[in-house]
């Protein structure tokens, strides 16, 4: 934390009578709103200029930004599988998003996982899912299986935003995963005819659980799939950006902003309800921006989506709870996905099975200054199809950006970008952080990825901060 956090902490305390960080009278509710393939650059509170994000923004004023804030994969499913599960994905071997197969049971996030919804049910809450689930599209692996009482979205990887190219009302006529991005959204187990922009569909729906559930403890997990592709808005977006001269970009904007007016109109529900310091809401991206798939952008990170550079993970994350965490709060540590889970929990007093430990840290004795130091030893990712691995301790990373390439070490305090590789210069920082791989590795799920870290010639590095080509 910079030393004006700390100074926000003694003002908040001092202006609640000392009792701010008292234990609620009730458990939270949790409302968690995931975008998908969103640049870190392009949110206000990360210096966007190009996009007004104000309602996003509010979160982290009324809140915590966090600037080292992590998914724990920069894949869309594994991200998902290990924030709803609080737990590394490799743990049971969920490294890969997953194939359209209806059919197969197997193909999803596996049975044997507790989610976080399950885990609040047990203790009363009302759980919904609206938007994108990517975990799964066999009857087993449906939301509804998994935890959740209501679902308003779909289940593959994408789909398309406009109403009138929806063609596909029966799950069962999509063979390919590209027939599903046709399909009709479904109502729990029943395809409906949506009439308006996708990103608006779900907002409202959002608006609509939080308004019907009030009364009792809620989680509410809001995972549009904008601004994922296909780069599709409407006009009453488009509209709002005539000085961006890049289609692609306009319409990414676009895309951004539409998603931007319905965290707007759920928040004003929330107040209107009486419900703002009852509520947790987080917000952060399922990974960094895929910059040639839909021109957002991450600035100054290196790299994009599905790669193991700061670009691929990093995202944007910021969490509120206005009376109970401090407000404007830039927090610095590295945090995880995998950290609301455990937060949430340890607030609602909720069951963790024993035999499936959480890798999540609760947040809250951090972010009060309760407990000091970072939540985290370490963080960790693998991608055994790339051969990939990295781990992140304190100011340094190490990473292995593909099989048979030599690791490479970046001080992130004074490089961001990852520019200059100090692998030769910290052999000590190399063999303590290669320690602690193998230490994690071994808890792991096998998969191979640690025999990448072999002492070959380090490979040219691009110094290019990640910022997107935003096409013609």
């Amino acid at each position: 934390m910079k030393p004006a956090d700390y100074l926000a902490i003694l003002a908040f305390m001092i202006a609640a009578g000392f009792n701010a960080f008292a234990a609620p009278t009730a458990p939270p509710n949790l409302i968690v709103i995931l975008t998908d393939d969103q640049g870190y650059h392009d949110v206000g509170f990360n210096g966007c200029k190009d996009i007004p994000t104000p309602n996003l923004d509010s979160i982290a004023s009324n809140g915590v930004r966090f600037t080292s804030g992590y998914v724990s994969s920069p894949l869309s499913s594994p991200s998902r599988a290990g924030l709803l599960t609080g737990r590394y994905q490799e743990h049971f071997g969920y490294e890969r998003d997953p194939q359209w197969q209806p059919n197969n049971p197997n193909s999803g996030l596996p049975l044997t996982e507790t989610t976080l919804a399950d885990t609040l049910g047990k203790v009363g809450y009302e759980t919904g899912m609206i938007g994108k689930w990517h975990l799964g599209c066999s009857p087993a692996a449906h939301p509804l299986k998994r935890g959740f009482k209501e679902f308003f979205g779909f289940l593959g990887a994408g789909h398309r935003y406009i109403p009138e190219e929806l063609t596909i009302d029966e799950t069962r006529k999509a063979k390919t995963e590209d027939d599903s991005w046709l399909l009709w959204i479904m109502r729990n187990n029943n395809p409906v005819q949506t009439t308006n922009y996708l990103t608006d569909e779900f907002s409202e729906e959002a608006v609509s659980f939080i308004a019907r559930h009030q009364d009792k403890p809620f989680f509410l997990f809001l995972a549009y799939n904008a601004p994922h592709d296909p780069l599709e808005a409407t006009e009453k977006y488009l509209s709002r950006f005539p000085k961006i001269l890049s289609s692609h970009r306009r319409t990414y904007a676009a895309m951004m902003s539409a998603v931007d007016d319905g965290v707007g109109n759920m928040l004003a529900e929330l107040r209107k309800d009486g419900l703002e310091e009852r509520t947790l809401v987080v917000y952060l991206s399922a990974s960094g921006g895929a910059m040639d798939a839909n021109s957002s952008d991450n600035y100054p990170l290196r790299g994009s989506r599905a790669y193991p550079w700061e670009g691929g993970w990093r995202v944007p994350f910021a969490m509120q709870w206005p009376g109970h965490l401090p407000k404007g709060m830039t927090y610095e540590q590295p945090v995880l996905s995998l950290d609301i889970f455990a937060t949430i929990a340890a607030l609602a007093n909720a069951p963790v099975n024993p035999e499936c430990p959480l890798d999540g840290v609760n947040l809250v004795p951090y972010l009060t200054g309760q407990k000091a130091g970072a939540p985290h030893d370490a963080i960790y990712l693998r991608m055994p199809d790339r051969g990939a691995v990295a781990v992140r301790n304190g100011e340094y990373k190490l990473v292995v950006p593909v099989t048979d390439q030599a690791a490479e070490l970046y001080n992130l305090s004074t490089d961001i970008s990852e520019c200059k590789n100090l692998a030769d210069l910290k052999p000590e920082v190399m063999k303590d952080l290669e320690k602690k791989m193998a230490v994690w590795n071994k808890q792991m799920m096998s998969s191979g990825s640690l025999e990448s870290i072999k002492p070959k010639e380090p490979q040219p590095i691009d110094t290019e901060a990640g910022r997107s080509n935003t096409g013609p």
